[in-house]
């Protein structure tokens, strides 16, 4: 799987605009997040969809997640703002 390209990142811009909004996260690069100084979060294309490897596993292991739908991209945020309230991101 490569990295998302732009016309991808472009595809995801209102879940972007939502990561971007979490206090927790930095964007270094467009699509390319943060927590601290640890990759925390990116996105790949694939001829199946787009996906977001993100690093919520408790062993701090990259999970693939899919992202191509608004419904995918609306649990991939809830997620993430659950582990920001219990603090395991901060």
């Amino acid at each position: 799987m490569k990295h998302a390209g732009a016309e991808e990142l472009d595809q995801l811009e209102s879940l972007l605009v939502k990561l971007r909004g979490l206090p927790t996260l930095r964007e270094k690069s467009r699509g390319v997040f943060y927590v601290r100084s640890q990759a925390f979060l990116h996105f790949h294309e694939d001829p199946s969809g787009l996906f977001a490897d993100v690093r919520l596993s408790p062993d701090g292991s990259f999970d693939r997640v899919r992202v191509s739908s608004g419904p995918e991209q609306a649990r991939l945020v809830k997620r993430i703002e659950e582990d920001c309230a219990e603090g395991s991101l901060n």
